[in-house]
């Protein structure tokens, strides 16, 4: 089966967009640049200076993290340095920045590249994990708010460009760099078999060589921490019951757990420049990161409330915060002792060779590139429930019963009736695991041509065409023993052994919960392989398996070809007196996306398949399905330099996001509705290759005043997006099948009744979307001004608005209530103090968010309110004569935890504390 649709999209913005202008700063920057009194400075406020400067002679509005060097910043990845932007965010996993948010969308509207080039992602959306990017490798990072034509197209929110070290740009021909720190996690002591120690080491050179035509740069970082943390998680409340006569919400349960485990990750970077005359430059660099984050979670699922007995309730605005909750034992109502294995191993490889010439006023240029991302989330898991006598499964499960009182946005209580650490009644019901295995895929190839004019108004053009052919795999596993609540007919729950089981006790906010057994998940798997083995089944291991029939459907690949190509006019001149430098263009992307992927028919009447283990199935047939599609993306950006010293900006643009890439999956699985007479077809999968990307128009105007007499910027901007389309998932009951090119069956083979047309969960593009919109103002002075040792302060700050209009529709809280755009942060404030005196630099950033609705991870990724925020760090330097700099740092100084909750905050969602990092160590530049 194969559909392709072909589509001519013309251009949405008005032809002022074409009149608007580009920017070149070229000989006006250079004027500015002279006018200026040279100030030497070194250390933090370098570092923001530079920052400063480059976004001030940005052709685009931008935000700019410069470092100035390799291994000059001091944070654990490159997202921590890119939060204290104007308008962007965090999310942190972990405890730690990981996702990003700008302008209040999500990671997913995010593009990112390095050295230009376009990275693959280790999940299957299209948001990049940056704290798989280390930030000693990274020599500068630029968040482009408003795009040029001569960028590459994908981001809606903006547009990440990372950069690593040109070594011929290094002022000496040679510099080893050597940094070292210890750390510890302040809660590994809460924790059982939590490590609290972990380090950092950095290793870097940057060298030049046959009179300076030849240039190479290394770069390593390693990092190694402890990962502890304490959380409490309430479910959705997707449960009803009666208290008083009043029908009320019930939530499905809740987990108490401690989390720990370790992160080791492995950065490399090299570069090498080769320059042998003024015409000819040949560039090659390649970046390595490898991610492997090895956690556990431990403690109690309490499932599911409302089927147990309640009693003594605590009703708040119609829904259960508290109870006593009872069960025979024979119901879904229990409390399971879990151990889940949560490591993620990821990988990214990104690298490329480029050739620039330039004769006169012609530059011509080639880039080949690739980039591969692979991740891996191990998902498993074990489940031990309550037995009368866990020696003899057929004495059937013990009744419980629990008490619970939540406390909104603080822990609340939890006591049980019996022990969940008791050997003799407690036994294995489930080990599991339910792999997520992506791989992505990216080959670019690229060439660009620049023109140096001479006419006035236009000072240059560009033009260019890019190609890439994009591949992304995934593969859903399962491997399992039993079942959740025990009842399995065949494989019996397993009677746990001393050796194999720790009693773990709570500590931290959660101190007073009940005891539970930490089980070893290996020697879990080493007890049920050797259950399998009496039983003559195949050992456990992780397969695509027809018995999983989501395994083999949620499995598949997408393709993604891209030609683009690109027109770009810069602007030099002047409009009533007043300089103005700009750019405007016009980006041409032809796409083609097809997947390829399994369709479930039903009995027999699809092709013979082979799964992971062997098994012939001929249920399903192997579908091709695709579309091709072509976008105009105009784009403009006026700078017009009202003085020496201020800026006035505007830009145009329509800009695009393609959907997350595991959406585009084909195929799906179904079902039969048995009727009388006739037998409906439904088919879930809640993905679609015909998904179009995510369109916005948007208008960014900013007003920039640079300082004469010191360093620094004050900056007003407001940024307008009109949001054409998001994807979404849907259920469209009844669906036309035939019209759609899906061919169903003629006939239930089961009941032998016609077929006629259900329901089709899929995803789809919703075209009523709407409107964000926001301002951001920033604030950065240095006060050389000031006497004496006070001279070396200064300030960087930030607050943004963002609103939007566009919203959706839940039930997690019990009733359906209106939720904005999930990421959306409504007020941001970012915030740094720095000091630099002589050999002493230090300083402290706070990062404030307001409340957003985002996916809590649960049992299952559910939506929730994500509690304000406010993440403080510090740090702080001493540079010795020998050469020798000595660093003390603290992240997250107030142990901010997360925290998220349902319809109001008495409805507990996550509440997470992962404890605060010390580091202590020293710098070495030689």
């Amino acid at each position: 089966m194969s559909l392709t649709n072909n589509r001519f999209r013309p251009a949405l913005l008005s032809a002022a967009i074409a009149a608007a202008a580009s920017a070149s700063m070229g000989a006006f920057a250079q004027e500015q640049d002279e006018a200026l009194e040279e100030v030497v400075v070194t250390g933090i406020r370098s570092s923001i200076v530079d920052s400063v400067s480059a976004k001030r002679n940005s052709d685009v509005v931008a935000e700019v993290v410069d470092a100035g060097d390799l291994a000059s910043l001091p944070d654990s990845s490159i997202a921590d340095a890119l939060t204290r932007l104007p308008g962007v965010t965090a999310v942190r996993t972990g405890g730690q920045a990981s996702g990003l948010n700008i302008r209040g969308m999500d990671g997913g509207f995010v593009f990112a590249s390095l050295n230009g080039r376009e990275q693959v992602t280790t999940g299957g959306s299209r948001a990049i994990e940056f704290d798989q990017y280390p930030s000693e490798l990274i020599s500068q990072a630029t968040v482009y708010k408003s795009p040029k034509a001569s960028l590459i197209e994908g981001g809606v929110a903006g547009t990440v460009e990372l950069k690593t070290a040109n070594p011929l740009d290094n002022a000496q021909d040679h510099t080893f760099h050597v940094s070292t720190r210890g750390m510890i996690n302040d809660r590994g002591n809460e924790i059982d078999d939590a490590d609290k120690i972990g380090h950092r080491f950095t290793a870097s050179y940057q060298g030049k060589f046959a009179d300076d035509t030849l240039g190479v740069a290394l770069g390593y970082a390693r990092l190694y921490q402890p990962s502890a943390s304490s959380q409490f998680v309430g479910f959705q409340y997707n449960g009803s019951g009666v208290v008083d006569g009043e029908s009320v919400a019930v939530s499905e349960g809740f987990e108490a757990q401690v989390r720990g485990g370790e992160e080791t990750r492995d950065g490399f970077m090299g570069a090498i420049q080769w320059e042998p005359n003024e015409n000819l430059s040949v560039q090659g660099d390649v970046f390595h990161s490898k991610f492997d984050s090895e956690n556990y979670a431990r403690g109690f699922r309490v499932k599911t409330l409302q089927n147990g007995t309640l009693s003594n309730e605590t009703v708040n605005n119609g829904a259960v915060t508290g109870a006593t909750v009872s069960g025979d034992g024979s119901g879904s109502f229990a409390v399971f002792n879990i151990n889940d294995n949560d490591s993620r191993y990821t990988e990214v490889l990104s690298g490329g060779i480029n050739v620039t010439w330039n004769q006169g006023p012609l530059t011509l240029s080639s880039d080949i590139s690739y980039s591969e991302a692979d991740g891996e989330f191990v998902n498993g898991g074990t489940r031990a429930i309550l037995y009368n006598d866990a020696s003899n499964p057929s004495s059937g499960r013990a009744p419980e019963t629990i008490h619970y009182l939540l406390n909104g946005l603080n822990p609340g209580s939890f006591t049980a009736d019996q022990s969940y650490t008791d050997l003799n009644t407690i036994a294995l019901t489930e080990v599991g695991m339910w792999p997520y295995i992506n791989n992505n895929e990216l080959n670019a190839y690229k060439f660009d041509m620049k023109y140096e004019l001479d006419m006035g108004f236009v000072s240059s053009v560009e033009a260019g065409v890019r190609y890439s052919e994009r591949e992304f795999s995934a593969q859903r596993q399962q491997a399992g023993y039993g079942s959740e609540f025990g009842g399995h007919p065949t494989e019996l729950p397993i009677q746990l052994t001393a050796d194999m089981v720790d009693v773990t006790s709570f500590g931290g906010e959660l101190s007073g919960y009940p005891d539970f057994l930490a089980i070893d998940f290996d020697d879990a798997v080493a007890l049920v392989n050797a259950a399998n083995a009496a039983a003559g089944r195949d050992p456990f291991e992780a397969t695509s398996n027809w018995g999983n029939n989501w395994t083999m459907i949620q499995s598949g690949k997408v393709n993604e070809d891209v030609l683009a190509a690109y027109f770009q006019a810069n602007i030099e001149s002047e409009l009533f007196g007043v300089s103005v430098t700009g750019n405007m263009g016009v980006r041409v992307v032809d796409t083609e996306q097809y997947s390829t992927g399994l369709f479930q028919l039903g009995d027999g009447l699809g092709t013979p398949i082979a799964d992971e283990r062997g098994v012939i199935n001929s249920d399903y047939i192997v579908t091709r399905v695709g579309q091709e599609y072509t976008d105009y993306l105009p784009s403009a950006n006026l700078n017009f330099h009202l003085t020496d010293h201020d800026q006035l900006r505007f830009a145009l643009a329509k800009v695009m996001s393609r959907p997350p890439i595991d959406k585009l999956k084909s195929g799906g699985g179904s079902w039969f509705d048995d009727g009388a007479t006739e037998d409906r077809f439904n088919v879930w999968g809640n993905t679609s290759p015909l998904l179009d990307p995510m369109y916005a128009n948007q208008l960014d105007i900013s007003y920039e005043h640079y300082f004469e007499e010191t360093e620094g910027a004050i900056v007003a901007a407001f940024f307008y997006k009109d949001i054409e389309s998001l994807v979404t998932d849907i259920t469209i009951d009844p669906f036309d099948f035939a019209a759609a090119g899906i061919d169903i069956p003629e006939r239930n083979p089961r009941t032998g009744n016609p077929s006629i047309n259900g329901q089709y969960q899929t995803a789809y593009n919703n075209e009523d979307a709407g409107y964000i919109r926001g301002i951001e103002l920033a604030y950065t002075q240095t006060f050389e001004f000031l006497p004496g040792i006070w001279s070396g302060l200064g300030l960087t700050t930030s607050y943004s608005y963002t609103e939007s209009e566009i919203d959706a529709e839940t039930g997690l809280s019990g009733e359906s209530i209106t939720i904005p755009m999930p990421g959306l942060s409504k007020n941001v404030f970012n915030t740094t103090v720095f000091y630099d005196y002589d050999s002493f630099s230090t300083r402290v950033s706070a990062r404030y968010r307001d409340s957003y609705v985002g996916q809590q991870l649960a049992v299952d990724s559910q939506l929730a309110f994500f509690d304000s925020e406010t993440v403080v760090d510090y740090q702080a330097s001493y540079q010795l004569e020998n050469g020798v700099e000595i660093v003390f740092q603290v992240n997250n100084l107030t142990d901010e935890p997360n925290k998220t909750y349902f319809g109001n905050e008495a409805q507990t969602g996550t509440i997470q504390y992962f404890g605060r990092q010390y580091f202590l160590g020293a710098n070495y530049t030689f």
